[in-house]
Formats: structure tokens, sequence, C-alpha cells
């Protein structure tokens, strides 16, 4: 992504006028669960303590999204999105997958 866009979860940037709204923008990522990272969580789940594992997963997931959705923006000519919103699902048999959605409003700011 060549041009930096500014995002933001409310629905303006203080201190900046909105100039001009493009329309909504979103970007998605779906990752696998690892089995093996399964059996560690399994385990962090009896004797307690954090899935450091699928905390990185997760992290890695959201900002694929919102690269995504930056990249969405800046093609249509948007230096900011506003409104952001953040879904987590599970998918697939035995909710083996996590999709990870965001979405927002495509935005000029001046």
């Amino acid at each position: 992504m060549s041009a930096r866009v500014e995002l933001t979860t409310t629905p303006a940037f203080e201190g900046r006028r909105i100039a001009r709204y493009l329309g909504v923008v979103h970007g998605e990522a779906i990752v696998g669960a690892n089995i093996f990272r399964d059996m560690f969580a399994a385990v962090r789940d009896i004797v307690g303590g954090r899935a450091g594992a699928y905390e990185n997963v997760l992290g890695d997931a959201r900002r694929i999204a919102l690269d995504e959705m930056a990249a969405a923006a800046a093609r249509l000519g948007a230096n900011a999105v506003v409104g952001i919103d953040l879904d987590y699902e599970t998918l697939g048999s035995g909710a083996s997958m996590l999709m990870v959605t965001a979405s927002g409003t495509a935005v000029v700011v001046e």
C-alpha cells in the first residue's frame, strides 16, 4: 500500500474535517488452527495461563484484515477509514478456522 491510510473506530478524527465519504470498505482474514497449537492451548486451559500461540495468530489475522481494508480505502482515493468495526467468528468443522473481518467508512479528511 503506497498511501498511508489512517484508521479509527470513532466516527471522526478530532480536529479534522471529513471532506468526502467514499463508501464502506472491508477486509477479511481466515486462518486455520494448527493441531499442535490446539494441543498446547488445551494444556494451557488445564494448567492456566495465556494461549500465546493463539494470541499471535489472532493478532496476525487482525492485522491482515485491517491492512486489506486500508488498501481498499486507498484504491477509492481515501486517506482515512472511520467507524471501524472488528468481528471475530469461528468456521469449519469443529470451529477449526478463525475469521476476522474489519469494516468501516472510507473518507477523505483535511
